[in-house]
C-alpha cells in the first residue's frame, strides 16, 4: 500500500538521510515534501492529503506537540524522530504509531513503515465495507464518508442529488448541502429501489418531494423546495410511472 507522508525536521542532514532511507528501504513511502519548522510543517498538513508524517520533537519556534497542538483533528499516522528518550511518554499520549531513536536503524524505520501500513489498510478496508454509501431498505438510511468517519442521512430527507464531475452534489430538506466523492451513477443505484428517479443525466430527484410536473418534450419538476428541474425526454416516462 502506497503512503503519502512529510518529514519535519530541522536538521537538513537528518532530513536527507531519513529521505534516503525511505526511498532505498521503504519505497511504498512517498515523501511529498519537507518542514524544518512549525509553521512550514502547518502548511504542508493543510495542503496535502497525508498517511504519515515522520516528526522531529525539537524544532525551532515550537516543538512536535505544539504542531499537533495547532493541527486540531489529526488524520494521519505520526512516527515522531528524536534523540532523547525521554519524549517517549508525550509521544505515547499524543498518539504517536511509533517513536525512532536517533541515529535511525532501518530495521526500526521499517518496523514504523510497516506497523503505519497495516494500520493504513485495516482502515481502508473498514472504509470500504462500512463507510461506502450504501442504502438500507429497512431503515432508509445512508451513510456517507467524512475524514473522521460517517454521516447518517435519512433519504426521506434528501431532495434531490446533483452530478459534479466524479463528485455529487446531495440537497437536503434542512437546506443543507453534502459534497460526496461519488458519481450520480452510484448513489441512482443504491437508491433504485426507493422513490427516486434519474430525471437528467445531472439529477436524481426524490418523487416524494415533487409537487408539480411541467408539461414539455421531457417536460420539468417542481420540488417542494422550489427548485425547479429540467426532465430528459428520454427520462419522462420513467418518472411519469411513479405518479399512474
Amino acid at each position: 500500500m502506497k503512503l503519502t507522508s512529510i518529514i519535519v525536521e530541522d536538521e537538513e542532514t537528518s532530513r536527507q538521510i531519513l529521505k534516503n532511507y525511505l526511498k532505498k528501504y521503504c519505497p511504498n513511502v512517498t515523501v511529498l515534501g519537507e518542514a524544518e519548522n512549525v509553521e512550514e510543517a502547518l502548511v504542508l498538513i493543510r495542503n496535502n492529503d497525508l498517511d504519515l508524517v515522520f516528526l522531529d520533537v525539537e524544532m525551532p519556534y515550537g516543538n512536535a506537540f505544539d504542531l499537533l497542538e495547532k493541527v486540531g483533528d489529526i488524520d494521519f499516522e505520526t512516527v515522531f524522530v528524536t534523540a532523547y528518550n525521554h519524549y517517549a511518554m508525550d509521544a505515547l499520549n499524543a498518539h504517536a504509531s511509533y517513536y525512532l531513536m536517533k541515529p535511525i536503524s532501518i530495521d526500526e524505520l521499517i518496523k514504523a513503515v510497516d506497523y503505519v501500513t497495516e494500520i493504513k489498510i485495516k482502515e481502508e478496508a473498514l472504509q470500504n465495507q462500512v463507510l461506502a454509501p450504501k442504502t438500507n431498505t429497512v431503515n432508509g438510511k445512508i451513510t456517507i464518508p467524512q475524514l473522521n468517519g460517517f454521516e447518517v442521512i435519512n433519504t426521506s430527507d434528501i431532495l434531490y442529488c446533483k452530478a459534479d464531475d466524479n463528485y455529487t452534489e446531495i440537497f437536503l430538506n434542512t437546506n443543507k448541502k453534502k459534497l460526496v466523492s461519488k458519481t450520480l451513477k452510484y448513489f441512482e443505484d443504491i437508491l433504485k429501489d426507493t422513490s427516486f428517479a434519474r430525471v437528467h443525466k445531472s439529477y436524481l430527484v426524490n418523487v416524494n418531494e415533487v409537487v408539480k410536473y411541467v408539461k414539455g418534450k421531457g417536460g420539468s419538476v417542481v420540488l417542494s423546495n422550489g427548485k425547479e428541474i429540467m426532465v430528459s425526454a428520454s427520462k419522462k416516462s420513467g418518472l411519469l410511472s411513479y405518479f399512474k
